[in-house]
């Protein structure tokens, strides 16, 4: 991977990361899925290449700058979806206790 193609593609993991935080700032919950794939297929990418071209010091301050901004769209993010997922567990724990005292509690039809 030359420079130019590492560059491109921590933008393109800036421009998918802050769709990402719109997506959760609107509640389209099926929209993030779909690109937290998009993301990961684009950091498995960067992955896949164990030898990141050496950038100048221009190209290098520039990388640093979009990966702060890829953290901060994280961050925002997670910020919104973690007090959700915690509410989506508890929801999820009512449930199974309510299920499990039914099945206990439900008459014996065959004694």
């Amino acid at each position: 991977m030359d420079y130019a193609h590492t560059i491109i593609t921590y933008n393109a993991i800036l421009a998918t990361t802050g769709k990402m935080l719109t997506a959760a700032q609107n509640s389209e919950w099926d929209q993030l899925v779909s690109l937290e794939q998009e993301c990961r297929k684009l950091t498995d990418s960067l992955k896949k290449n164990d030898t990141e071209p050496l950038l100048d010091k221009e190209l290098q301050q520039k990388k640093v700058k979009i990966i702060h901004q890829i953290l901060d769209n994280d961050a925002q993010t997670r910020a919104i979806i973690e007090p959700w997922m915690a509410r989506l567990q508890d929801m999820l724990s009512i449930n199974k206790r309510t299920r499990n005292l039914q099945q206990t509690y439900q008459p014996i039809n065959n004694v």
